[in-house]
């Protein structure tokens, strides 16, 4: 064995270290995060791995509330519980807040200009683009993946389809298809 495999996984040292990490990853994000965390919280600071991160992800995306609030909450209860969820929501949510409610005033004052308007379409743009190149990073931690890539590929294709093309309600298209990868996962790991 390398000595890579035994070393202990990175963690916050602190809750304060915590809160100052969040509160960075929130400032680095505009109307989403997700490729922001996942580099800062696998690659960069590897408090999780590729794989822990994906079924994290998976379940804050199935909790009610936002997704990246329902993951900080998550990594701060894994290292320091009750305080360390409260820590990490508390960082991904207080400067941004200030910062919102400042724009909010900007934003009433310049509402009408089409600079605005055009730099807010812009944004939304990039936003998409984060979004689904983090996607296509996380594609490899799928080989460990009961299902394979090849058949989570093929599932992730039809959610797509139903959501993005076929505008069927994203909640029935995840009770549908995430039933079916639960069946096919529990059947293949009964085996």
């Amino acid at each position: 064995m390398s000595n890579e495999t035994l070393a202990p996984q990175p963690r916050p040292q602190s809750l304060a270290d915590l809160f100052m990490s969040f509160t960075l990853l929130a400032l680095q994000g505009f109307g989403g995060v997700l490729a922001i965390v996942q580099r800062e919280l696998v690659e960069k600071k590897r408090w999780l791995t590729p794989e822990e991160f994906m079924e994290d992800w998976a379940v804050a995306q199935i909790m009610p509330g936002p997704n990246v609030m329902n993951l900080s909450m998550m990594v701060g209860n894994r290292y320091f519980g009750l305080p360390g969820a409260l820590t990490a929501l508390a960082g991904m949510l207080t400067v941004p807040l200030i910062i919102v409610l400042l724009l909010a005033l900007m934003y009433s004052q310049f509402a009408s200009h089409p600079g605005v308007a055009g730099a807010l379409r812009g944004m939304s743009a990039v936003t998409s683009g984060m979004i689904f190149a983090s996607g296509l990073k996380l594609i490899p931690a799928l080989k460990n993946h009961p299902l394979r890539q090849g058949v989570a590929l093929i599932l992730s294709a039809i959610c797509f389809i139903c959501v993005g093309l076929l505008h069927i309600p994203l909640l029935y298209v995840l009770l549908g298809l995430g039933a079916f990868s639960w069946r096919l996962v529990f059947k293949k790991l009964g085996k």
